[in-house]
C-alpha cells in the first residue's frame, strides 16, 4: 500500500477516528478520577485494623485481579441488569457508556489501591508513630503526613496505570461502546481497508501513550532531582 493511499484512508477515516477518540478519552478520564478516589478508599480499608473492612477490600481486589476485564464488562452490562431484575422484579437497564465507566473504574480502582498501599507502606513507619506520640489522631496523621508522601512516591506508577486504563478501554468495543476500535471495525467492515485503518489506530494510541510516558519520565526526574 502506497503512502498516498494511506493518507487518503486517513482523510476518510479521520472523522470516525476523532469521534471514537473523543469517547475513549471521556470514558478513560472520568473513570480514572473515580478510580483514584476508589483506590484511596480501598487502600485505607485494606490497611485498617477492622477485620470486616480489610476483608471487603481484599475480596474486591481479588475479584478484579482474578477476572479478565472483558468478563467484568460483560457481567456489568449484560448480567447485572438481569440479576437486579430477578431480585427486585423490576426491569433494569444500564446504558453502554455507564457500564463502560463502571467497568473501567472498578478495574483501575483495584490496581490503584494496590499502588497506594505499596506507597503508604514504603513511608517510614516511625513518622506515623512519632505523630501519634505527639497526640495527632490516626486520620489526621494519615491525611497530613503519610498520604502526601505516598502520593509523591506513587505518581510514576499512577501515570503508568493511566496508560494501561487508556489501552484497556479498547476492550469495551465488545459491549458496543463507540470508542476508537468500535469506529475502526465499522470502517473496515465498510471499506475492507484493515491494514491502513488499524495502522492509524495504532499510531493514535502510540502518540497519546508517548505523551503520557513523557509526563511519567518528567515526574520521575523531578522526584529524583
Amino acid at each position: 500500500m502506497s503512502l498516498s493511499s494511506m493518507l487518503e484512508t486517513f482523510e476518510d477515516l479521520a472523522p470516525m477516528l476523532a469521534s471514537g477518540l473523543s469517547v475513549t478519552l471521556q470514558v478513560t478520564i472520568i473513570s480514572l478520577v473515580i478510580a483514584m478516589v476508589l483506590g484511596i478508599l480501598v487502600c485505607l480499608m485494606h490497611l485498617s485494623k477492622h477485620r470486616v473492612l480489610r476483608g471487603i477490600a481484599k475480596f474486591y481486589i481479588w475479584l478484579i485481579r482474578g477476572t479478565p476485564m472483558l468478563v467484568q464488562a460483560f457481567y456489568i452490562y449484560f448480567a447485572m441488569p438481569q440479576l437486579i431484575q430477578m431480585l427486585t422484579g423490576s426491569a433494569f437497564r444500564i446504558d453502554v457508556f455507564t457500564a463502560s465507566l463502571v467497568t473501567l473504574s472498578l478495574n483501575a480502582g483495584a490496581y490503584s489501591s494496590e499502588i497506594f498501599r505499596g506507597s503508604i507502606e514504603s513511608v517510614d513507619k516511625g513518622q506515623m508513630e512519632a505523630a501519634r506520640s505527639l497526640g495527632v489522631g490516626y486520620a489526621t496523621s494519615m491525611r497530613k503526613i503519610i498520604l502526601p508522601q505516598a502520593v509523591r512516591i506513587c505518581l510514576p506508577s499512577l501515570v503508568n496505570q493511566c496508560i494501561i486504563t487508556l489501552k484497556d478501554s479498547t476492550i469495551l468495543y465488545a459491549i458496543g461502546l463507540g470508542e476508537v476500535m468500535y469506529q475502526a471495525k465499522i470502517y473496515v467492515g465498510r471499506t475492507m481497508e484493515s491494514f491502513a485503518t488499524y495502522t492509524w489506530v495504532a499510531i493514535c494510541f502510540l502518540l497519546i501513550t508517548s505523551v503520557l510516558m513523557l509526563v511519567s519520565r518528567t515526574i520521575e526526574k523531578r522526584m529524583h532531582a
